[in-house]
C-alpha cells in the first residue's frame, strides 16, 4: 500500500500532510565523498552508465566497468557509437562522464559516484586481453575494443538518515 498522504479529501487540499511526509522523506543527509572514498566505492560495484556526446547530444549507456589502477575500464562492440568517436579522436581522447551508484529503494540511502575525464582506446595487446578476461560483456554483443577512462574529476555523495 502507497503510503503517500492523498492530495486532495472530498474536495479539501491537504497540502499541510503532503508537505510534511515529503520533509519527512526528504530528511536525508548528504555527504561528499573524497576521491579515494569515491573511488573505492565505484570500484566495488560493477554496473554504471556512460554519459558521452552523440550528434551534439549527450548520450548515456548503461555499461559494466572494473577499476583498474584508478581508471574506468568499460568493453564495447566494433562500431558502437563511443567505440567510433574514440578511434576518431585526437590524442586526448573523447570527455565522458561516468556514473555508478548504490542507493537502497526503499530507504533513498546509499551512495553515488561521477568520474568525469578523457576516455581512449585501449590498443595494447596485453592490456586488452587483460581486461577481456577480467570483464564479461552482459550483452549478445561481441566486445572487441576496450576503453580506458582517466578520471580528472571525481565527485560523490552518501546519502544517509
Amino acid at each position: 500500500m502507497n503510503d503517500t498522504p492523498a492530495r486532495h479529501t472530498a474536495g479539501i487540499t491537504t497540502d499541510t500532510a503532503w508537505v510534511a511526509w515529503a520533509d519527512r522523506e526528504a530528511s536525508r543527509r548528504s555527504t561528499e565523498l573524497d576521491r579515494t572514498e569515491a573511488l573505492r566505492l565505484l570500484g566495488s560495484v560493477s554496473l554504471g552508465r556512460i554519459v558521452f556526446t552523440q550528434d551534439a547530444l549527450p548520450a548515456i549507456r548503461p555499461v559494466n566497468h572494473l577499476l583498474h589502477h584508478g581508471e574506468v575500464i568499460i568493453r564495447t562492440h566494433e562500431g558502437a557509437a563511443l567505440a567510433t568517436l574514440t578511434e576518431h579522436a585526437d590524442t586526448e581522447g573523447v570527455v565522458v562522464a561516468y556514473e555508478a551508484d548504490a542507493i537502497d529503494p526503499a530507504t533513498h540511502c546509499g551512495w553515488s559516484v561521477v568520474v568525469t575525464g578523457y576516455c581512449h582506446l585501449v590498443t595494447d595487446p596485453a592490456d586488452l586481453d587483460h581486461y577481456q578476461a577480467l570483464l564479461h560483456p552482459w550483452t549478445d554483443h561481441r566486445m572487441t575494443h576496450a576503453l580506458r577512462i582517466r578520471p580528472d574529476l571525481v565527485t560523490g555523495v552518501r546519502l544517509s538518515r
